[in-house]
């Protein structure tokens, strides 16, 4: 038995998908999830061989889900959109399917995951496809992390710093600061550099939060923010501070 999950918020599209099968009995759907949210729990509770993932779902999709499953299975992304669809095929997945498609061409894809089944991508190999596709797909507006059980969501706007964690960074939003398994490069290529400026190694700070610029010791200089928090600038973020600020 080969255990399939359907990951899609339309019951049309995953009816389709369960009627397609049909012609593979080897396959048995083990559930049948409406978002992503739905989806973490079903991978975490099933350990399914594949999945079916849409990419555009309400709450959270198909890429961020992702980003909180701690060792995604083997994928076929199912898509509207035919951009989200080439950049989901660059992840190394094993197939994307255009809605709509027809039996011939989802068959293709399960020969292909059949054919290299015994292929499998490390959770390190995932992680920096998965980081260049939410670079490409518009993720910039907001960041998805997990607490506990928890999924929360938060706006760009509300995060006041990051700050580089050993393999995590910390969010520091308004709310409190958040575990995320992502890199600071990750975040400064991520967030752009006109209100996110890396002042630091281990800093990247909204420069909204900035109440003043203290210089420190010799060439060095301290940024301030609203909170009263005070962080270290070095030589170079400082550069791109007064870029930024125009100084």
């Amino acid at each position: 038995m080969i255990k399939t999950l359907l990951i899609d918020d339309e019951p049309l599209a995953r009816s389709i998908l369960k009627e397609y099968l049909q012609q593979w009995p080897e396959f048995t759907v083990v559930e049948e999830c409406g978002n992503g949210f739905e989806g973490i729990k079903a991978i975490t509770q099933h350990n399914p061989d594949l999945i079916f993932l849409d990419i555009q779902m309400p709450k959270i999709n198909g890429f961020e889900m992702l980003e909180l499953v701690d060792t995604p299975p083997a994928i076929i992304f199912t898509t509207a959109f035919e951009e989200y669809a080439i950049k989901a095929f660059e992840t190394h997945a094993t197939d994307y399917l255009l809605k709509p498609f027809s039996q011939d061409r989802f068959n293709k894809a399960i020969q292909k995951w059949l054919a290299g089944r015994t292929q499998t991508t490390t959770p390190q190999e995932t992680q920096p496809l998965l980081e260049s596709i939410a670079q490409a797909t518009g993720q910039q507006n907001r960041v998805v992390v997990k607490e506990g059980s928890k999924i929360k969501i938060i706006p760009i706007p509300h995060i006041l710093y990051i700050e580089g964690a050993d393999d995590y960074v910390k969010i520091h939003t308004i709310e409190g600061a958040f575990l995320k398994n992502k890199t600071m490069v990750y975040f400064e290529q991520l967030l752009g550099s006109q209100q996110f400026v890396r002042i630091h190694r281990s800093y990247i700070i909204n420069v909204q939060q900035i109440t003043r610029i203290d210089p420190y010791e010799k060439d060095g200089h301290l940024v301030i923010l609203q909170s009263g928090m005070r962080l270290p600038v070095s030589k170079g973020g400082y550069g791109k501070l007064k870029t930024v600020l125009g100084l």
